[in-house]
């Protein structure tokens, strides 16, 4: 074969290949940028869906927990955290709570059950549930269909008013529901109703505490449109409808007259002695000590 023509043969399959490695160069960077924009989606997507059920997630469960902020850290292409920094409100004064670290990626997104879940502690006769983070105790509400409870039934109000100048928050636990109108004219003024214990599943809890998640709202004027606000949460909550007690909750109470809606329990804060005044209420079944703080000369409580 004719050298020149060798020469060619060569140069345009060096053309060739040149022109095949520019093309593979271009759909490189092409899938990579496809690639990456769907990440940026999926994981941008994760975390707005992250945001939105951790809020929702504490307006309908975290009995008196608020949410002080909530901010993304750690986050890339592939996911990242939610934190999530909370407290509670006993008449005025804010009490630190766990903080949440949730995490999110291109593939779905994980709360952090676990610092939400109570820890256990026994010490002889004597046990509680407390905040794992702040070592708190957690008042724990008892449903009026559930005879027995592990430890029993505890009425906690005799010692929460031997407290001398603090702030408390008990979980009033009713021996039946009551309408909306009876915990206006049960529970005294003097003391702040910061949330009402709406629903829980009926479990067996003589063994020991379940931690059965309580479901209910923060509405110290106990008005309608909260409660149309709470069931929407509900059905945002459950989408699936997978959840039965939820479920079945919002069928009972979809087309419920307001003035029929009953309550199970109520948290409620103020001074120690102003719970004086629910002694041998016989609407009450049982009542926990939640969080406890000291009052001080320059904060003002609200009642």
């Amino acid at each position: 074969m004719d050298s020149s023509i060798q020469k060619a043969l060569k140069k345009a399959k060096r053309k060739q290949l040149a022109k095949i490695a520019l093309i593979s160069f271009i759909v490189c960077i092409t899938l990579l940028f496809i690639i990456s924009r769907i990440g940026m989606y999926l994981t941008a997507r994760n975390t707005a869906q992250l945001h939105e059920s951790l809020l929702l997630e504490n307006a309908i469960s975290q009995p008196n927990v608020h949410i002080d902020s909530q901010v993304t850290a750690n986050s890339t292409l592939f996911g990242g955290n939610i934190i999530t920094n909370r407290s509670k409100d006993i008449d005025g004064y804010l009490v630190p709570w766990s903080t949440l670290t949730s995490s999110y990626s291109l593939f779905g997104t994980s709360g952090d059950s676990n610092e939400r879940t109570p820890g256990f502690h026994k010490n002889g006769d004597t046990y509680f549930e407390y905040d794992k983070q702040t070592k708190q105790r957690f008042a724990t509400f008892y449903h009026p269909a559930i005879k027995q409870y592990y430890g029993g039934v505890q009425n906690q109000l005799p010692a929460v008013i031997q407290l001398k100048n603090q702030l408390a928050e008990v979980a009033i636990s009713f021996k039946q529901p009551l309408t909306m109108k009876q915990v206006r004219d049960y529970i005294p003024e003097n003391l702040n109703i910061a949330w009402l214990y709406m629903l829980s599943e009926k479990v067996d809890e003589a063994a020991g505490p379940s931690g059965v998640q309580v479901y209910g709202y923060s509405d110290s004027k106990l008005l309608k449109e909260s409660f149309e606000k709470f069931k929407n949460n509900l059905k945002k909550y459950d989408t699936r409808q997978s959840m039965e007690v939820i479920q079945d909750y919002i069928a009972k109470n979809q087309n419920k007259p307001f003035n029929e809606v009953t309550v199970l329990g109520v948290m409620v804060t103020g001074r120690t002695e102003n719970f004086k005044e629910l002694l041998g209420k016989d609407f009450i079944r049982g009542a926990s000590v939640g969080v406890t703080v000291p009052i001080v000369p320059y904060i003002q409580p609200m009642k």
